[in-house]
């Protein structure tokens, strides 16, 4: 390509396992998009603020720093690929990517590094692993001298996901130089200071607000769904799941046709387990026009400070309408309607039926959508042919 470089095969790293997909840096800026579909990032080359290169096992890493204090980790890039998107970065953000060694010491001392929402243990010049404070749950001081992380845990799942990181203790002395302290407040403290400040660490058993007896048709039950500050939870007589905010990738609001019921789909990357079954598609039946009034557990001061405009102190309007919009303002996610089209009926769905299964089929802008079951979204994007 003239005006970038493409790249197959490059992992995203993060809690969740590496995601292989399609990375591309232009001159515009650089994009990754999940194999198979799903998990898109795109970052704007005004936005970058750091690039770094690492050497690790097979394979070369590339961080991305952003002015939003977010750093996105790509790997799978060859040994020849370094000097060419060296040379790339340089001349079209103006950031000079600096190079970071590996470290294979074994050593479990050293020095904490944060930059932005990453947190990296050093041992002397060389990285030795660094973690993602958006996935801290809860932090606590233990004694004088340490410091326990523990980390999310949900029913989100990679495919080949076997291991999960639960808590990690860092021990700081109180001659710690990094991290100055005093008698009343030592260094451990002033380090678990630093990492309430940035960590997402706000109480996981207080509700946001809860919904209780919705019918959910995918994965099938009546559940009670608790809406967290980092996390959707959904508790059922049979089934419990939990849900991280940053597995969400879109909510759908759908209407039935001819019918007093809204489909509102959560779409999640990775998908939840329950068994051996995934289901990337949650999806909610709302009795249309069923009027609900909402106070949310929050205080002035953590709605003006964290969410702004995305979030009001109460809410009051149809059910399904509530729920999406607060959803919508805890976990960021953009929502997808009807598009223009209508069926002869005045609907915005046509009935069909897939495989055995009878629903509808929802023509949006950029998809299509089969529900309820099983919940399909066939992106226009991927279809390469029609038949009729």
């Amino acid at each position: 390509m003239t005006d970038g470089h493409l790249f197959n095969n490059i992992s995203l790293g993060g809690r969740v396992g590496n995601n292989p997909g399609q990375f591309r840096l232009y001159s515009g800026g650089l994009a990754w998009k999940k194999q198979g579909g799903g998990k898109t990032i795109e970052v704007d080359k005004a936005d970058i603020i750091s690039v770094t290169w690492m050497k690790i096992p097979r394979s070369y890493q590339l961080s991305v720093g952003t002015k939003e204090g977010i750093r996105y980790v790509f790997k799978g890039f060859r040994e020849q690929d370094v000097s060419n998107l060296t040379n790339f970065i340089q001349k079209n953000t103006g950031t000079t990517p600096e190079e970071k060694q590996l470290s294979v010491s074994g050593h479990n001392w050293g020095a904490v590094d944060i930059n932005g929402n990453m947190l990296s243990f050093n041992v002397g010049s060389k990285e030795a692993f660094e973690v993602s404070l958006s996935d801290v749950s809860q932090t606590q001081l233990q004694g004088k001298t340490d410091v326990v992380l523990e980390f999310h845990v949900d029913d989100t799942t990679g495919a080949n996901e076997k291991d999960s990181l639960m808590d990690l203790s860092f021990h700081v002395p109180t001659s710690n130089t990094q991290f100055l302290g005093d008698e009343e407040r030592p260094s451990a403290h002033i380090f678990w200071q630093k990492i309430l400040a940035i960590a997402d660490v706000g109480s996981s058993e207080e509700a946001v607000v809860s919904l209780e007896g919705i019918a959910i048709l995918t994965p099938r039950g009546r559940y009670t769904v608790e809406l967290h500050m980092s996390f959707l939870r959904l508790q059922g007589q049979a089934n419990d799941f939990k849900i991280q905010y940053s597995s969400i990738l879109r909510l759908f609001v759908l209407p039935k046709s001819n019918n007093p019921h809204t489909f509102v789909v959560i779409t999640l990357d990775p998908p939840i387990r329950k068994g051996q079954t995934l289901y990337p598609h949650i999806v909610i039946q709302f009795v249309t026009e069923n009027v609900v009034e909402k106070e949310l557990s929050l205080s002035e001061e953590v709605l003006a400070e964290k969410y702004k405009d995305r979030l009001q102190s109460s809410y009051n309007g149809l059910e399904h309408e509530v729920f999406s919009k607060i959803l919508r303002g805890l976990s960021g996610a953009k929502v997808t309607r009807p598009s223009t089209f209508r069926s002869c009926q005045d609907g915005y769905a046509v009935k069909s039926s897939l495989k055995a299964e009878d629903g509808l089929l929802y023509p949006l802008e950029k998809g299509f959508f089969f529900l309820p079951k099983p919940p399909t979204l066939i992106l226009h994007e991927e279809v390469c042919f029609l038949h009729f």
